[in-house]
């Protein structure tokens, strides 16, 4: 009786030590989402499709503004990128004193869209002819996903906002 209870007890722990070596540590789980984060924003700025969403606004002069309260991207497109930017700052010319249109709201074909890889980051350079101004964004994208996008413009000062690229979500039409 006493030799069944050992050979029932080892196999029993032989069961349980083989089924906790087969589950992946916390660790290597967090490490393989890291790899698919790296591989899903390599991609994103490959294909030069994605959208820039900024979190905080960091004005000349200016403290950092929260924008997660306000709704603001940057669609970036081989053929057109789109602003819908809030902004903080100096106008020079060229806009109206307490106009609607305060924010740096463009649309545009890219010129000169150039990505540089560099060891863990991307660089992005572009500039977009506006209705009435040339805006240059500056982006430098890590390989977790996090940005600053820098606007430099004609008749403002400029402005870096801080935030993340994200895959463009697909409108379905009804």
């Amino acid at each position: 009786m006493k030799t069944k209870t050992v050979i029932l007890v080892l196999f029993l722990s032989l069961i349980v030590t083989a089924s906790y070596a087969q589950e992946k540590s916390k660790k290597q789980l967090r490490a393989e989402r890291k790899i698919e984060k790296e591989k899903q924003i390599a991609s994103l700025v490959d294909a030069k499709e994605f959208v820039f969403i900024g979190r905080t606004a960091l004005g000349q002069g200016f403290r950092s503004i929260d924008l997660t309260t306000n709704s603001n991207y940057v669609e970036f497109k081989p053929d057109k990128i789109k602003s819908e930017m809030p902004f903080f700052g100096r106008a020079y010319s060229g806009v109206a004193y307490g106009s609607r249109d305060g924010g740096l709201n463009f649309e545009g074909s890219p010129k000169e869209f150039t990505v540089e890889k560099g060891r863990k980051t991307y660089q992005i350079k572009t500039t977009v002819k506006g209705d009435t101004d040339v805006y240059q964004l500056f982006l430098s994208v890590s390989s977790g996903g996090n940005a600053t996008l820098t606007i430099n413009s004609n008749n403002r000062s400029s402005i870096s906002y801080n935030g993340e690229i994200r895959p463009i979500e697909k409108k379905e039409v009804k």
